[in-house]
């Protein structure tokens, strides 16, 4: 009996781990390609997109995108006043559009201006 409690608290912590890591990018950009500076923030909340859940999208000139590859739930609480469904916030962003969605391969969220927040 200990046996088995042992392996499924084993499994389980494997998979939370992985599950974790799934939602995460990395972190250095690809030097073969450009930089872009999107607007990224909760599609259904900030950005005007259909949708029954609060998810990370990215504005790129007038069209919106959910994206694949990321979550809202990895840059902070979104419902704080500086998150996600609450700010519209700037990155720099690496990823292509694939089925009207942008599939992320890098981000990283630039500093928030504290004056437009408000």
């Amino acid at each position: 009996m200990k046996t088995i409690f042992t392996f499924l608290c084993g499994c389980f912590f494997t998979v939370t781990a992985m599950s974790q890591n799934a939602n995460t990018k990395v972190q250095t950009p690809d030097a073969k390609k450009a930089l872009q500076v999107v607007e990224v923030s909760c599609g259904k909340c900030k950005l005007g997109m259909s949708g029954k859940f609060c998810d990370m999208a990215v504005r790129i000139g007038d069209k919106s995108y959910y994206v694949d590859g990321a979550s809202i739930d990895n840059y902070g609480d979104a419902h704080a006043d500086d998150g996600m469904c609450n700010a519209i916030r700037k990155a720099e962003v690496q990823g292509e559009i694939i089925d009207n969605r942008f599939n992320i391969s890098y981000i990283k969220l630039l500093p928030l201006n504290k004056e437009k927040a408000k």
